[in-house]
Formats: structure tokens, C-alpha cells, sequence
């Protein structure tokens, strides 16, 4: 079993999330926040998800207040304004802190195996990891870069997945 499969996280409903649960299938996990420059990206990753979750995408939201107290609300508050304003059903985990003492062992892990441009921390909300069926993280996006930019990258990810099988 690969590192990111032993991993697990807390959903926002309280529930447990172990990552072995996601063998086989490709993750992207995304720190977000809901009062974000970038919350719109909301929008399309949960048409990543409609589109890929039925060939084995996982998208995995971590809310963070970390960058611009962004996202101050508790669960319910994320929980509502996720769907409410956009619609989302993908996973998503309770809040985290991403870089700092305190950072999730998540995100511990992936800024180790994907250190970002210059530094590993992470710089702002909606940096995005892609992590391969097999649990080997294949790359890192930054805030700016759109989920629907991600969409080849995840196809190529998914048929390897499927080739493996």
C-alpha cells in the first residue's frame, strides 16, 4: 500500500475518510475557501466530478482559513454555502490548517512529494494536488490554474488507472 493510501482525514460531517478507500481510483485534492478570489473554481471542479466520478475521480475540498481569513465559517456554514451557491457534491473535508505546525498530515505529505515553485509551502487557496490510482502524486497546480486545465491530465490518469486494472 503506498504512503497516500495510509493517510485518512475527517469529513466536514464528522465522518471518517481513509484514503485506502480511494486505491484504484485518482484523487485531486484542493484546499478551499468560500469567500476566496478563486471560489468560483468550485463551479467546475464539481463538473470534473460529475463528469470523471463514475471512471474513478475522488475530489477531496479541504476548507483552510489560513490565506485572508477566507473561510471563517464553521461546517454547517461551508457545508450550506458549498451547496447552496454552487452545487457542490464531492467530498469535503473539515477545515485545516495547510502550512504551520498544525498542518495536516495531508498536506504534510503532498508538499513533501510535490514541493511547489520556490518553496513547498502552500501560497493560497485552490492549490491543487493530483494524486495517481496507484497513490504516486503526479502534480501540483497552482491557485490560478482552472480544474477544467486539469482535464487531459486526469484522462491520461484515469486510463492508466483502467490499463492496470
Amino acid at each position: 500500500m503506498h504512503e497516500f493510501h495510509q493517510l485518512s482525514a475527517t469529513s466536514l460531517q464528522g465522518q471518517p475518510i481513509n484514503f485506502n478507500d480511494f486505491e484504484g481510483k485518482v484523487v485531486l485534492i484542493v484546499n478551499t475557501a468560500s469567500k476566496c478570489g478563486f471560489t468560483y473554481q468550485y463551479e467546475s471542479l464539481q463538473a470534473l466530478h460529475n463528469k470523471y466520478a463514475s471512471q474513478g475521480l475522488v475530489i477531496l475540498g479541504f476548507p483552510c482559513n489560513q490565506f485572508g481569513q477566507q473561510e471563517p465559517g464553521g461546517a454547517t456554514q461551508i457545508e450550506q454555502g458549498c451547496l447552496i451557491n454552487f452545487g457542490v457534491s464531492f467530498l469535503m473535508a473539515a477545515k485545516v490548517d495547510v502550512n504551520g505546525e498544525h498542518a495536516h498530515p495531508v498536506f504534510r505529505y503532498l508538499k513533501s512529494a510535490l514541493p511547489g515553485f520556490l518553496t513547498r509551502k502552500i501560497k493560497w487557496n485552490f492549490t491543487k494536488f493530483l494524486i495517481a490510482a496507484d497513490g504516486m502524486p503526479i502534480k501540483r497546480y497552482a491557485p490560478f490554474t482552472k480544474p477544467e486545465k486539469l482535464e487531459l491530465t486526469i484522462q491520461k490518469a484515469l486510463a492508466q488507472a483502467k490499463s492496470t486494472l
